[in-house]
């Protein structure tokens, strides 16, 4: 997320942050990702490796080799197999899943971006910052994130 907190812009990542999807794909693979209906279709198609679990309330809603999910204690259920399953956007499913959630791992962009969607609010007295990662692009824009993990104190 941007420092703003935007997450996207027109159904796209506002940004191109190759390392991000590096982390995401390695974080990811081989478990169940749940998305909102409108995050798949942003997507256009599964992700390999990983099970797809796509939460929407369009009643008859079919994507071949996906696992649909009308809420999110549906989407829950089907991952129940997984040690660690990753919720993977829209904005509204993150605000739906933000109370089960146990764990993020966020890339923090240092800057502010325009957008439409956003991250949402949490209380930090709520997480411990388990770890840090400072990085900057090599490119021109010498943009410059975090990888953060933050973990629910109990």
């Amino acid at each position: 997320m941007a420092k703003n907190r935007v997450i996207g812009n027109n159904n796209t990542l506002p940004w191109h942050l190759s390392p991000d999807l590096k982390r995401f794909k390695a974080l990811t693979t081989g478990h169940y990702i749940v998305m909102g209906r409108k995050t798949y279709e942003s997507i256009g198609k599964l992700l390999p490796g990983r099970t797809s679990v796509i939460v929407t309330h369009q009643v008859g809603y079919q994507v071949p080799g996906a696992i649909v999910a009308g809420s999110v204690d549906d989407a829950l259920k089907a991952c129940n197999n997984d040690e660690e399953n990753f919720v993977i956007g829209g904005a509204e499913l993150y605000q739906q899943m933000l109370a089960y959630c146990q764990r993020m791992y966020i890339t923090e962009i240092q800057r502010d971006f325009d957008g439409d969607a956003c991250f949402p609010e949490f209380s930090p007295e709520e997480w411990h910052e388990a770890s840090r990662e400072k990085h900057h692009l090599d490119d021109d824009s010498e943009l410059e994130y975090h990888f953060v993990v933050l973990d629910r104190k109990t």
